[in-house]
């Protein structure tokens, strides 16, 4: 195997076991660090090649063959590379842990195209414009803080998103809540788009399933500081969820409905809650097997700073 940055070389000899089965079946169990529809593009491109010779996606093999892909990597969008100062808690070959502060994009979209995260991380690892969504494969919304991790190559990016579908990372968050609550808990609901507000999500009867678990970690005479874990990994997950069960996140204007304050409370705590900018909502822990090395690695952020004086605020009262 020789590759660089924009190129792949790999080869592989077919299992007489396989006699009869399918080129792209086939390929998908002997190049498992690329994901089946990316072989397939390879495929139909003739840059995966069997014997030497281009074949098409569902050619019958016979055991034996020599399968060989040589293929160019090429630019996965249009976007511009800037200049955008990250927090990095770790990198490597394969992986770059991200600790993302509030006020920035993760993904360029209508009226967004500069600015966002991967922007930065363009500017910061220029190979990335060859790996999908420049290497992201999951998201926090532009005001929840916090850990992230980005694939630096295509097997990190396969093998990331299969850990992220079979939920075997971790993922753990921290969030003020409007509201006092009782104990911890589950919500299982599922969620889609919401019916009226497109822009939204929602609890949706049918839709993707969605599971958050929570626990108390402090009680305030109005309010709850909790911490999180996603066993899904749904669009706006925590804060529906913490929505539909009327326990709505500090700050958030999307989900969280008229300004709700709790009696006998302080003029200035009042003025606290209420310019408090953003939804409460930090992603403190994120732990993932190492897609190269297979060893499992863990990270923690400490909460932001106006997290930090919101509950310093939340005990003064």
């Amino acid at each position: 195997m020789t590759e660089n940055m924009n190129h792949i070389d790999r080869s592989a000899t077919v299992s007489v076991s396989d006699c009869g089965r399918r080129l792209d079946q086939v390929a998908a169990e002997l190049f498992e660090d690329f994901s089946r529809s990316r072989l397939q593009q390879w495929i139909k491109s003739g840059e995966l090649r069997v014997n030497g010779q281009q074949q098409p996606t569902k050619h019958k093999l016979l055991g034996g063959e020599q399968l060989t892909i040589a293929a160019q990597l090429k630019s996965e969008g249009d976007w511009v590379a800037e200049d955008i100062s990250l927090n990095i808690v770790y990198e490597d070959e394969q992986i770059m842990v991200i600790n993302k502060p509030a006020n920035l994009v993760v993904h360029p979209a209508a009226g967004n195209r500069e600015g966002t995260l991967l922007n930065a991380l363009l500017f910061l690892c220029p190979q990335l414009k060859h790996v999908p969504r420049a290497g992201i494969v999951h998201r926090l919304d532009k005001d929840t803080t916090g850990l992230m991790v980005v694939a630096k190559t295509l097997e990190a990016h396969t093998d990331l998103v299969a850990q992220l579908q079979e939920r075997s990372v971790n993922r753990e968050y921290e969030a003020v809540v409007s509201g006092v609550m009782t104990g911890g808990g589950t919500v299982d609901q599922p969620i889609g788009r919401h019916p009226k507000q497109r822009k939204k999500m929602a609890v949706v009867k049918g839709a993707k399933e969605a599971r958050t678990h929570y626990k108390v970690l402090q009680r305030f005479a109005g309010h709850t500081y909790i911490r999180l874990k996603l066993e899904t990994g749904r669009t706006h997950q925590i804060r529906v969820h913490m929505a539909s069960i009327k326990y709505p996140i500090v700050g958030d204007d999307a989900y969280g409905g008229r300004f709700r304050i709790h009696k006998g409370v302080s003029d200035q705590l009042r003025e606290t809650l209420h310019s408090f900018g953003r939804q409460a909502l930090h992603a403190r822990e994120l732990g993932l097997e190492h897609p190269e090395t297979g060893e499992y690695m863990s990270w923690t952020s400490d909460l932001p700073q106006d997290m930090q004086q919101l509950l310093q605020a939340l005990t003064d009262e």
